[in-house]
């Protein structure tokens, strides 16, 4: 069954988050898995089990209450976001080993670039390991199960404006510290930390049959 990637450019989270449920929802054993790959316009979302006392001071941008796991994050421009929509009862995959892979998946990448970088079993996410940044998150995920089906995904800070982030607790964490690609490798494109993280989750996921999809329609 081929796997397709939806190219959905940059979209308000509502629409994207509500599209994902009814896909969730409608899917079947026959449907195939997809990735969905977009950046959003700014917005704070609010996990399931998320505190108000995370959100410090949101002003102007909006605030979404999800249900994925996790406490409150922030999205958008210049933030990868890809979202797994993936039958996991038929690729025989648990929370954890979906969380693992999306963890080595950007590990991987950055590792590649001659960034260190780890995850915590504390914290969900992708950490700098090394350096003047080490400590501080670089890309966060949270996923929700539903029917058997995973939706939601990660987020990966390449070249945004880390501002919002001072806003609030990131993730719960009082004081975490934040950073993006583009402090630790300016030369890297949007595009080409895209291209490159898509081949290696792509490649984890087994799949050598890929569909591209330009938002609602097949490129």
């Amino acid at each position: 069954m081929p796997l397709k990637i939806r190219l959905l450019g940059q979209q308000p989270y509502l629409p994207v988050w509500q599209s994902m449920k009814a896909f969730t929802d409608a899917r079947d054993e026959k449907t195939a898995d997809e990735l969905w790959v977009v950046q959003h316009d700014s917005v704070f979302t609010q996990g399931q089990a998320g505190k108000e006392e995370h959100l410090l001071n949101p002003g102007d941008i909006p605030v979404v209450k999800v249900d994925r796991g996790g406490q409150v994050t922030w999205h958008g421009p210049g933030q990868l976001v890809i979202y797994l929509l993936l039958d996991v009862r038929r690729i025989n995959y648990g929370v954890r080993h979906l969380v693992n892979l999306i963890e080595e998946s950007l590990i991987e990448y950055l590792t590649s670039l001659g960034i260190s970088a780890e995850a915590r079993p504390d914290a969900p996410g992708v950490y700098i390991k090394e350096g003047v940044l080490a400590g501080a998150k670089i890309a966060a995920l949270g996923l929700k199960i539903r029917r058997g089906c995973s939706f939601h995904g990660l987020s990966f800070n390449i070249n945004c404006d880390l501002s919002a982030f001072q806003r609030i607790n990131p993730c719960g964490y009082a004081g975490m510290p934040v950073t993006r690609l583009a402090d630790l490798l300016p030369s890297i494109t949007f595009q080409q930390a895209q291209d490159a993280l898509l081949a290696i989750l792509i490649r984890r996921l087994g799949h050598t049959q890929i569909i591209y999809l330009n938002g609602q329609e097949q490129v």
